[in-house]
């Protein structure tokens, strides 16, 4: 009998270390399928496998606690799926979504809106997304089979199908992807602090212009991270008027006396900005 897949026990032996069979009988699986069919219970599971970051589909036969039959669940219900593929975004995190490069600058505008005016926009943290995926991402994962399925979504477009038409539009006004600096340059405004965006910038491209940038319907001033011909750090302000004022003499004798093939005015504000050496005559 010890190589019956199942047995009838009739008695047992249960008491101290070790336990006893004392009267069984084998039995097929087809006879407990047959006689014990009121006590059956067949279920359909649907779940993210951590093992092997996929999905598993399987029918399941159970007679109480002890599992009979392990079958394939061909076609299982789309929202299933699409719900078992949540359960992996949460224990994955976005990375598992394509969240790209585009996605994570608007993931960070998002969030310095968020940041400025949270009665007015939805919070796009991590965490926040993640504590929300049934209501932005599932509807769309509806027909997902698998992790491949996900990753073609648009990510940039489900962040944006967040927010209404007069958002998109306060959007690119309010916290703009660039800024166009006197040079005629347009430069990338870095939103990793909420609290401070920051614009890194030469010097000499800033050259005429009075007050620092705003962005969030004027209420935060940008973060500037004045930068040397060599593209290095010279000075960080948030008071660009001030800097023209009380700092840009020190600051300008020491870039001369390193750059000095370099255009140093004495008048920035009068000055014209360049993205070159010199500027154009």
């Amino acid at each position: 009998m010890s190589r019956s897949t199942y047995l009838v026990a009739a008695e047992v032996d249960d008491e101290g270390a070790d336990g006893a069979i004392q009267l069984a009988a084998p039995v097929e699986l087809q006879e407990l399928i047959q006689h014990c069919s009121d006590l059956l219970l067949e279920q359909a599971n649907v779940y993210w496998d951590s093992s092997v970051s996929a999905v598993r589909a399987r029918k399941v036969l159970r007679l109480g606690s002890l599992v009979l039959k392990e079958t394939s669940y061909e076609r299982p219900p789309a929202e299933e799926v699409a719900t078992a593929l949540m359960q992996g975004v949460r224990e994955r995190g976005l990375k598992l979504l394509s969240w790209n490069r585009q996605t994570l600058q608007l993931q960070a505008r998002l969030i310095f809106m968020h940041f400025s005016a949270p009665e007015d926009w939805p919070d796009c943290t991590e965490s926040a997304l993640l504590d929300s995926l049934e209501s932005w991402l599932l509807p769309f994962a509806l027909g997902a089979k698998n992790v491949s399925d996900l990753q073609r979504l648009d990510s940039a477009a489900l962040l944006l199908d967040r927010l209404d038409w007069e958002q998109r539009q306060q959007l690119d006004q309010e916290a703009p992807t660039h800024i166009r600096v006197p040079s005629g340059s347009r430069i990338p405004v870095d939103y990793s602090n909420p609290e401070a965006p920051a614009l890194a910038v030469r010097l000499q491209e800033l050259f005429g212009m009075r007050d620092t940038p705003r962005i969030g319907r004027g209420r935060v001033p940008i973060v500037l991270h004045l930068l040397s011909p060599a593209q290095r750090p010279v000075q960080v302000t948030s008071d660009l008027s001030s800097f023209w004022s009380e700092a840009y003499y020190e600051v300008k004798k020491d870039l001369k006396g390193r750059y000095p093939k370099h255009y140093w005015p004495d008048d920035p504000l009068e000055a014209v900005a360049t993205n070159r050496a010199k500027p154009k005559r």
